[in-house]
């Protein structure tokens, strides 16, 4: 998780909403990001997404299995990337109580009317993952300005 908190932390740095994504596949970093839609121009460039393209580049397949760690818990279009990828566990840090299809709103990664779910885990270093984004979008509140975090 120290990964996708670097990962969220450059985000920040660059503007961008702090969220950062690693697959690890045997014990070993395959792909590593973080979200960048406004540098990319692209509504679909959220960390989990880069990483799972980047990751099945990689590999040469798209089924990676593996592990995925996020800072936040993903959206319903990564939820979604996640069950196409055939990740097998996700860890993340912390719910995202107004856009999280992992337990908040929805549970798309343990429906069992899908052909796969993912096992996942949830609050590892939440509090740093969960004051990390507040404090980007109160730097926001206050006047456009986000914080350069180190």
């Amino acid at each position: 998780m120290e990964i996708a908190l670097e990962e969220a932390r450059q985000a920040a740095r660059e503007g961008e909403v702090p969220v950062g994504a690693v697959l690890v596949k045997g014990g070993k970093v395959v792909a590593r990001d973080h979200n960048r839609t406004i540098a990319l121009c692209d509504p679909t460039a959220h960390a989990e997404i880069l990483v799972l393209r980047k990751g099945a580049a990689e590999e040469g397949n798209y089924r990676l299995g593996g592990e995925l760690y996020v800072t936040i818990e993903p959206c319903p279009m990564c939820a979604g990337a996640i069950l196409q990828a055939r990740i097998s566990r996700l860890v993340f840090g912390a719910r995202d109580e107004k856009g999280g299809a992992v337990l908040s709103l929805y549970r798309l990664l343990q429906d069992d009317r899908l052909n796969h779910q993912v096992e996942v885990v949830e609050g590892v270093r939440e509090r740093e993952c969960r004051e990390l984004i507040q404090e980007f979008f109160r730097a926001l509140r206050r006047g456009g300005e986000v914080p350069k975090w180190p």
